[in-house]
């Protein structure tokens, strides 16, 4: 192999190196469940309009048989609009059986786009939801990934209201970065 040929060849890997490093770092950090201590339900607006919203929650298929646990609900939007059920469970039915989803018509404010999403279980038994999904009069359906079991007495859920752009758009900057140096050297390296 001569000097030509092996000056050719390290741009081309150096691009592959920086693709590798661009495709993994992209799928590196999905998004979790957190628990949220400080979260207060108390601050529930006094609405002068109320609006319904179709929350069908899904069971994971690998939590409990059912739970007996008191299951509750708060979700809402970034302007404030907060949506809260105190309790969802119902002991005498099958609600939250694993494998199996559950459809509730909850009211309150009316919000903008739902962009968090809390739950609160309280109880022994345990529960895994798979996902929830929101539908909301003038918000396009949200669906958040759970598929982790809630733990007991603390709010547990999402809040992308502020962090879903700046995410994304911090992804997008360090992939044009990357590319750039990318570039950069390909150039320094064939010169």
């Amino acid at each position: 192999m001569d000097n030509k040929s092996t000056i050719r060849t390290v741009p081309i890997l150096l691009q592959f190196l920086f693709l590798f490093f661009l495709l993994s770092e992209a799928n590196s950090n999905p998004l979790k469940p957190q628990a949220f201590e400080s979260f207060n339900v108390s601050y529930i607006q006094n609405a002068v309009s109320t609006c319904s919203y179709t929350v069908i929650i899904t069971t994971s298929c690998s939590s409990t048989r059912y739970t007996s646990d008191q299951i509750s609900i708060a979700f809402g939007d970034a302007y404030g609009n907060q949506i809260y059920a105190p309790r969802l469970d119902d002991p005498s039915t099958t609600t939250f059986e694993q494998c199996s989803s559950d459809t509730f018509e909850i009211y309150g404010p009316c919000a903008y786009q739902i962009c968090y999403v809390y739950f609160y279980r309280s109880g022994l038994a345990g529960w895994k939801p798979e996902s929830v999904k929101i539908y909301g009069y003038g918000s396009r359906a949200v669906t958040f990934y759970y598929n982790t079991f809630i733990p007991s007495d603390i709010w547990y859920g999402f809040n992308l209201c502020h962090s879903s752009s700046s995410v994304h758009s911090q992804s997008r900057h360090r992939w044009s970065i990357s590319v750039i140096i990318g570039f950069v050297l390909s150039a320094i390296i064939i010169l």
